[in-house]
């Protein structure tokens, strides 16, 4: 497979140093890319020889992490600390030009430590928009106000492209409009096209040539269309692709989740993920359906996708550079004045 056509599967690993059968795992031409997790991680050290070996049999394969900041922070050990977006965009109430400042700083600041590892993405930025409506996000979200995750989310994309990663928005169409949790249930947002418009879809609509990748919500929205988005041709081809002109990679939620069950067991939800328009699918935290996934893409002969090279990173930086890198030094110091003013 040449380097620009990817498998289409991201999976996860069990612990942390590669086991003898996930070698032979990640060399199947459907597999595409790995997800770390926190159970991955010990040491700055130990991620780097991970993933220094992940690169040894595949090194092709677009290695990704949720390092978000707040409580979604999966590499804590050795790595700055990065406060929930929230506090990134309320800082914006008070003082824009500081807070667009903080939010791009802190984009840089992510990526770099993320991208001195190895990897090559977090999926990241959060564009919900929420305060306390729902469950899941919350203080994930920049703000409640739309205007203001695009703009602050805006900086954050800025300062992680300067560090040479691509960003992910997520969750589209947005998934702040209600108190359920996707990883749980299968959410139902009963509101109207006309009400997402002019709220939840605003940073996307404002940001979708900004994004590298979009990850849909595990919801569905019945006044709108009948399928879940993750699963939704009327949502990923007709809005996603047509009305925002979204050009980059299309990320399915992970399908281990329950909200992804409305659509039946892993093979079928593969299949309706693929053919609504998802150019990678993640199963995650459930090898047997990771390797059942993995069997029907095998036995269908997917194609491979041409646009999922475009996330792999596209800048290296050692730890010892940005150990005493003075943006790096100034941002952890600025955030931490952030956190204590919490």
């Amino acid at each position: 497979m040449t380097h620009n056509l990817h498998g289409r599967l991201m999976l996860d690993l069990a612990g942390t140093s590669l086991a003898d059968d996930e070698s032979a795992l990640l060399q199947n031409p459907q597999v595409g890319g790995v997800i770390l997790f926190s159970r991955n991680v010990e040491t700055r050290q130990q991620v780097e020889a991970l993933v220094g070996q992940i690169r040894a049999v595949a090194p092709h394969l677009l290695i990704a992490v949720d390092q978000e900041g707040g409580r979604v922070q999966r590499f804590r050990q050795g790595f700055s600390q990065l406060p929930p977006m929230q506090q990134l965009g309320d800082l914006t109430i008070n003082d824009r030009q500081a807070g667009l400042a903080l939010s791009r700083d802190a984009g840089w600041l992510m990526a770099s430590e993320v991208i001195a590892c190895g990897l090559d993405i977090s999926f990241a930025p959060v564009l919900d928009v929420d305060r306390d409506t729902s469950s899941i996000i919350g203080d994930r979200a920049f703000s409640d106000q739309p205007q203001r995750v695009a703009e602050v989310a805006a900086a954050f994309i800025q300062g992680m492209n300067e560090a040479g990663m691509a960003a992910t928005g997520k969750h589209f169409p947005g998934h702040g409009g209600i108190f359920a949790d996707s990883h749980l249930e299968a959410p139902v947002d009963h509101r109207e096209w006309q009400q997402l418009w002019e709220h939840d879809l605003e940073p996307f609509v404002a940001l979708s040539s900004d994004l590298g990748g979009i990850m849909p919500a595990h919801i569905t929205f019945p006044s709108i269309d009948p399928d879940s988005v993750g699963f939704s041709k009327f949502w990923l081809r007709e809005v996603l692709r047509k009305q925002l002109g979204f050009n980059g990679v299309i990320f399915s939620d992970d399908l281990a989740m329950k909200g992804a069950d409305v659509a039946g067991g892993y093979q079928r939800k593969a299949e309706l993920a693929l053919d609504a328009g998802c150019d990678m699918i993640l199963v995650c935290n459930d090898r047997a359906g990771a390797l059942e996934v993995l069997h029907y893409m095998v036995e269908n002969k997917v194609t491979a996708s041409e646009r999922i090279s475009a996330m792999r990173k596209t800048k290296s930086v050692s730890w010892a550079e940005l150990e005493n890198d003075s943006r790096r030094v100034d941002t952890i110091a600025r955030l931490k004045t952030l956190v204590s003013l919490q």
